[in-house]
């Protein structure tokens, strides 16, 4: 609440500067926050009697939006990105998708790593948990794994995340 919307008999003021200038009569709060040409502004409405500051409002406002930007920038979304292998893969094709998952990995990205399965390869699920298993094995430096193989339907997942970084 700003200004004329605070409504309280008494209220303890805060003077620009920071200092205290005790409990004060409601009108005469803002007859002072007026005299400033500031805005008076209620900070603490549940306290007895409620702290109520003299500040430039709109300064504030300009202030609090430029931290939440600031914040908002130094944010980082993680993404998850997803790996597809076949129960029959071959070893090459097993250490080209190792590459990326490594890639995926230091970015600092989530993998989500699936087999796909078709017509009867679906009766040789344990093969699948081996290469998952053994993909898993490889990275285990960089990532750890985050859910174990699960099968789901038609396909068999595994997550791994990026290991946290040591802070120096």
């Amino acid at each position: 609440m700003i200004n004329e919307q605070i409504r309280d008999k008494e209220v303890r003021l805060i003077d620009s500067d920071g200092t205290q200038m005790g409990i004060i009569d409601g009108r005469e709060a803002q007859r002072l926050a007026d005299e400033k040409k500031m805005d008076l502004v209620k900070i603490s409405p549940t306290a007895k009697p409620p702290v109520c500051k003299i500040m430039d409002y709109s300064k504030f406002r300009f202030e609090q939006s430029k931290k939440e930007k600031e914040a908002r920038k130094k944010q980082r979304t993680i993404e998850i990105k997803e790996l597809r292998l076949s129960p029959n893969i071959d070893k090459h094709d097993v250490e080209v998708k190792l590459k990326k998952a490594e890639e995926f990995l230091k970015h600092g990205d989530k993998v989500k790593v699936t087999v796909r399965f078709r017509g009867r390869e679906l009766g040789r699920t344990e093969v699948a948990y081996g290469i998952m298993n053994d993909f898993a094995g490889k990275l285990a430096e960089l990532g750890n794994i985050e859910k174990p193989p699960k099968m789901e339907g038609r396909s068999m997942a595994m997550f791994l995340a990026p290991k946290p970084k040591a802070k120096e």
